[in-house]
């Protein structure tokens, strides 16, 4: 298990109830102990079903019987707009997180398995993905200060069902998990319609593990390129436009996604025909928009910038980072805010042109504002006690995600 080498004083499991979850409680419960770990688990109640309040307090019975602390939390939200199990999942990952850095505990264990993963290859292949959508789900990220783990991506599901009827534990089926209105329900039920012609979750879980390599050596020639040709100024990233169209197709597209994932904060890659557009726009010496972010195109360059109005009235309170990836510094008075310094808020900024950035960047920056008095803006040169960062540089971005 990745985990053994980490040593963690505190650990978490988030348990939901189903047999995958369950088969991770009850083993960590017993590694804890070998391990001298502290272990806590954690259930989200995303207030979708009736049953699920009740499915917690379920969960909460059993991490008892188990000498398991166990904490529930409650996703609290009004009408979901959009992709709905997408929205439930950044809101469950956002509230363990918090949970988790509130209480000391450094990782939190999640209990996937090997049959999400080959769902997971099989909706990739849906949205036509590239190899990053190919290669299934991360086995660890870090969100805040708390790293997630899947330390069951190679165990198959009915390895863990044979565990827990073996221990006598019973486990609960979310009806969500039959209705073919989602995603990963449709792509469960083709896996089991391509067994016919061998290509159940070991054969995929085999393709995933060499597109993995592959993955790794196209990362490690991206990480090259991007240190060669691509430098970044004021949130946004600048391309060498010959280098970037020389390099190999998929260095190229990979390039393009991390710089509007940068830009942006996105968790994801805009769509493969989206992205292709924008290639042929920069190739053709053409502007184009995508993910909220703008592609402005020379001779010489082509630079990822924002779009304005992706960040309109976007607020971010002190202390919290703005539009995902800006970190603003500085003594805040009672009332101010952090907002996009905006096209007005530059006309402020008389000496902005000495700052060398471009006005693109410098009017979707972060600024400081009490109602509509601009009280400062770092970035644009008007920095009156304050400063603002990028959290993350963006080659540091290629190479870690």
């Amino acid at each position: 298990m990745a985990l053994v080498h980490e040593a963690p004083a505190r650990i978490a499991v988030a348990v939901s109830g189903g047999s995958d979850s369950m088969g991770l409680l009850h083993v960590m419960a017993a590694v804890a102990v070998s391990k001298g770990w502290e272990l806590h688990a954690v259930t989200v109640d995303h207030a979708l079903r009736p049953e699920a309040a009740a499915e917690a307090e379920s969960v909460a019975r059993v991490c008892a019987g188990l000498g398991v602390a166990h904490s529930i939390l409650r996703w609290e939200h009004g009408v979901v707009a959009g992709n709905l199990m997408d929205v439930a999942r950044r809101a469950r990952y956002a509230l363990m997180a918090d949970w988790a850095e509130r209480r000391g505990i450094s990782h939190i264990l999640l209990g996937h398995t090997a049959d999400d993963q080959a769902e997971t290859f099989l909706m990739g292949l849906a949205r036509e993905a590239g190899i990053d959508g190919l290669v299934g789900m991360r086995r660890h990220w870090n969100q805040e200060c708390v790293r997630f783990l899947r330390p069951f991506l190679g165990v198959e599901r009915r390895q863990l069902r044979d565990y827990l009827a073996w221990q006598g534990v019973a486990w609960v089926d979310d009806p969500s998990n039959e209705n073919d209105r989602f995603m990963r329900v449709k792509a469960r039920a083709a896996l089991r319609c391509l067994e016919p012609l061998g290509i159940g979750v070991g054969t995929l879980s085999a393709v995933i593990s060499h597109l993995s390599m592959a993955q790794d050596a196209v990362q490690a020639a991206a990480a090259e390129t991007s240190a060669r040709i691509a430098t970044s100024s004021a949130g946004e990233v600048i391309m060498d436009r010959e280098g970037w169209r020389l390099a190999p197709a998929e260095v190229r597209r990979r390039l393009l996604i991390k710089a509007l994932r940068w830009v942006s904060g996105a968790g994801y890659a805009p769509r493969a025909d989206a992205v292709a557009r924008v290639e042929d726009a920069i190739c053709q010496g053409k502007d184009a928009i995508l993910a909220g972010c703008r592609i402005r195109v020379s001779q010489a360059a082509f630079r990822v910038v924002r779009e304005p109005r992706a960040v309109a009235g976007l607020v971010a309170a002190p202390g919290t980072l703005w539009d995902r990836r800006w970190q603003v510094e500085g003594i805040f008075a009672p009332g101010q805010q952090v907002r996009a310094l905006g096209a007005e808020g530059l006309r402020q900024c008389k000496g902005w042109r000495e700052t060398g950035h471009s006005r693109d960047s410098l009017v979707v920056s972060p600024a400081i504002w009490y109602d509509d008095v601009l009280i400062a803006a770092p970035v644009a040169g008007f920095a009156a006690g304050f400063c603002a960062r990028i959290v993350a540089d963006f080659n540091q971005f290629v190479v870690s995600h």
